[in-house]
């Protein structure tokens, strides 16, 4: 049996052995799926922060992700998704960031991305940019979470209420940024025991080695990613 040490050495992707299943999850793509269908009255898919600040021109993080975006044409195949889903009968679920004018919700010290997030006046709940972008509004039957404060959305939320209320036990998540908000969400739920799916092609981060990092090495170790078609086709 290797050691963490030999395993750091030779660079944990060429991890061989009990560590190996660190290096490269424990399935991804299609194929991890195997042909077991989703049930969609037992499935939801969870909307991480498409607002404006991010999503949309003058919003004022949109210049960070906008590469992100285009290379994974995120958007319209988020947009693509949630039709398809909720045709489907899946629920869909927005979980947006907000803080008040003053940020009284965070502390008066606020560290790392939370910081900048004040620093730079974001997501203010009375501003345009705290609002849903126009691409992904709600719609009447689908559920917005209340509370998101943070960088999960199961910490400060009523997520998982809203998700064991009805029953539901697989999760598809989408949204920004892919290697923080959608990242920790991806971790909380994996470790709250629903089936997590993360959809490669409906995410966004401030650089192509982030979104790729996290794709590629962080996200096999707590979901199955996938593409927005994949996981469609499994339902």
């Amino acid at each position: 049996m290797q050691t963490i040490r030999q395993v750091a050495s030779r660079g944990i992707v060429q991890a061989r052995g009990p560590l190996r299943c660190y290096a490269s999850g424990y399935g991804s793509g299609a194929a991890a799926t195997g042909a077991k269908k989703l049930d969609p009255k037992k499935t939801a898919v969870v909307l991480i922060e498409y607002q404006n600040e991010f999503a949309t021109p003058g919003g004022k993080l949109h210049d960070a992700v906008k590469g992100v975006m285009a290379s994974t044409n995120m958007l319209a195949n988020s947009q693509a998704l949630v039709k398809a889903a909720r045709d489907k009968g899946v629920m869909v679920v927005h979980a947006p960031i907000t803080f008040s004018d003053d940020y009284r919700e965070l502390p008066n010290d606020p560290y790392g991305i939370l910081a900048n997030v004040k620093a730079g006046g974001c997501f203010k709940a009375s501003e345009w940019g705290g609002a849903f972008c126009e691409a992904m509004q709600p719609q009447p039957q689908d559920v917005v979470v209340e509370g998101k404060r943070g960088l999960c959305g199961f910490a400060s939320t009523n997520l998982d209420f809203i998700l064991r209320q009805r029953g539901i036990q697989n999760i598809a998540l989408g949204g920004f940024l892919t290697n923080c908000c959608v990242e920790s969400t991806m971790r909380a739920a994996y470790e709250r025991g629903y089936r997590v799916f993360t959809l490669k092609d409906c995410t966004a981060a401030t650089s192509a080695e982030a979104q790729e990092a996290a794709i590629n090495l962080t996200y096999p170790m707590f979901s199955t990613p996938l593409t927005h078609k994949e996981f469609l086709a499994q339902l």
